[in-house]
């Protein structure tokens, strides 16, 4: 309407009254256009009045416009439904009692949140952020008091207890059990209580059994700041009781480390009690830092052997992806406590347990150990052991590592059995890798020559691919084959039978005997002499 005036009027001059009507229209559609975001969301909120997200961009568009956004919010939080809301219901409540803290006025967002408090959430933890947010806005004006006793308030435990997660239950009834409440109430105890109220707050936990494993934590922590550490211990054995693994590992860990820093080696034997019982469940993926503390211990404060025992169960507990660093390990303490000949049992293990990449780097480390200690023959022997686990096509440093050990500390004979020996481990790997094709080749029957002979009517097709055709082929006859077995019964007579047996049993590379001459040969008789018998001789004899 406004462009045909205005094209109208470009054609013939206006007059003064179509003038005024045309910017009356302009205005109404600057006015319209200013508010179109704000009528949108009034269209979205008639459709679905319990969105949350609306209602706070609502807020939003009224910026500057304080008392239109206080009638948005009561109107939001009257007509939004808990459990129909899209989005968290708390959070209008929440705006709107920070709304009025922007503006100094303290007396009416605690009304708001006293208000809030009230209503029944849909989850536990709505309800929860409500009474943190309440807290958290009364320190920031400096009332601590006042923000202890809304924890004290929220935590109380009601007459009537309820589960956690009853549905049927208000939220008010299963508020008690918040975690995110008394982590807050024991923060706040901890800063601005006494240590005696803070401590009730983290027993109160424990007992309501809502702990989590850094709760644990922080109160063996708050107990050590203030030098109560058998009590902090107590706490760790309540945590441990509490949790499965692999959830109580940061407290076991905790618990173990701060136990060897308080006592070292004046309470070994209970450290290392604490140690086993930490051990006997551990699951293989956590096991290593904990062996390796304990291990830690025992040579600071026990005995070597021990800690070399340790070690050895380290190496069996880990999980294998593990078990060559822990062998590493191993190595190195045994090396630094007894010397490098007591890590010859250890390399040993560790080839036999170890896959064969790791082992081969193990039996190279072997060897040149032995070398260095001028036992020449044992690093051969080494050599010899691992040259079984290495394809010459695969593993040429290995096989050029012996050639030059050989050079410098071999002769003519060593380096020819070195050379034997790698034809002969070739020749088996050759043997695997070609097994499976020579036995399809030599069970065509008819067919001979080799791949490409057999198929020169396509050059395309390759030796490996005709290979696998072949094998399709005579899995194909094969079934054929066993599927007409079992449909037909065949009988054979019992003589052709017989017959046959007859020329299985016969065998015509068996070498004639001739029995004659066993009759031939005769046995010679001698007399015994009498003095043999003694008196078992009789007088007729």
């Amino acid at each position: 309407m406004v462009s045909a005036k205005m094209e109208s009027f470009a054609a013939s001059g206006p007059t003064e009254e179509e003038d005024l009507d045309l910017e009356l229209r302009l205005a109404r559609l600057e006015d319209l256009m200013d508010r179109r975001p704000l009528l949108l969301n009034s269209v979205l909120l008639r459709q679905n009045p319990h969105n949350v997200h609306e209602w706070h961009k609502r807020v939003q568009l009224l910026e500057g416009k304080p008392r239109q956004i206080i009638e948005t919010y009561t109107e939001a939080v009257q007509t939004v439904e808990p459990k129909m809301a899209t989005g968290k219901p708390h959070t209008l409540w929440v705006s709107f009692a920070n709304f009025y803290e922007d503006n100094k006025q303290i007396d009416d967002a605690r009304i708001i949140f006293e208000k809030a408090v009230q209503v029944l959430y849909k989850h536990v933890d709505d309800l929860a952020s409500v009474w943190c947010q309440w807290v958290e806005m009364e320190i920031r004006h400096e009332n601590y008091e006042r923000a202890l006793k809304h924890l004290q308030r929220a935590t109380a435990i009601p007459a009537r207890r309820a589960d956690f997660h009853d549905q049927t239950e208000p939220v008010q009834a299963r508020l008690y059990k918040s975690l995110k409440l008394w982590s807050l109430y024991a923060d706040l105890e901890e800063s601005f209580g006494t240590f005696q109220t803070a401590k009730a707050v983290y027993d109160r936990i424990i007992d309501l059994r809502i702990a989590s494993p850094q709760i644990i934590i922080n109160y063996g922590l708050f107990l050590e700041e203030n030098s109560y550490f058998e009590e902090a211990f107590k706490a760790y054995e309540k945590g441990v009781s509490l949790f499965k693994w692999p959830n109580v590992y940061d407290i076991w860990n905790t618990y173990l480390t701060k136990f060897v820093q308080r006592y070292g080696g004046k309470k070994l034997e209970r450290a290392r009690d604490l140690f086993e019982q930490c051990l006997e469940q551990s699951p293989p993926k956590v096991a290593k830092n904990l062996y390796l503390l304990y291990a830690k211990l025992e040579e600071d404060h026990g005995l070597a052997r021990h800690a070399m025992a340790i070690y050895e169960r380290a190496t069996k507990a880990v999980p294998p992806e593990e078990q060559y660093d822990m062998f590493n390990i191993y190595i190195k303490r045994a090396a630094e406590l007894y010397g490098v000949t007591h890590t010859r049992p250890i390399y040993e293990k560790a080839i036999e347990v170890l896959p064969d990449d790791q082992a081969r780097e193990m039996c190279l480390r072997f060897a040149d150990l032995e070398r260095k200690l001028g036992e020449i023959d044992r690093g051969r022997t080494i050599y010899s052991h691992c040259a079984q686990i290495c394809d010459p096509r695969v593993t040429a440093d290995f096989w050029q590592t012996w050639k030059e050990f050989e050079i410098a500390h071999g002769n003519e004979d060593t380096v020819r059995e070195m050379l034997r020996i790698k034809r002969s481990v070739q020749a088996t790997y050759n043997t695997q890798v070609n097994y499976m094709s020579a036995q399809m080749l030599s069970s065509a029957g008819a067919t001979s020559g080799t791949a490409a002979d057999l198929a020169p009517q396509n050059e395309n097709v390759d030796d490996m691919r005709l290979l696998e055709m072949q094998a399709a082929q005579m899995a194909a006859k094969n079934r054929d084959e066993a599927i007409a077995k079992g449909r037909d019964i065949l009988f054979v007579r019992a003589d052709t039978i017989q017959s046959k047996l007859a020329q299985l049993a016969h065998n015509p590379e068996e070498i004639q005997l001739d029995d004659e001459d066993d009759d031939a040969t005769g046995i010679e008789k001698q007399t015994v002499p009498s003095e043999v018998f003694g008196s078992l001789k009789k007088a007729d004899e």
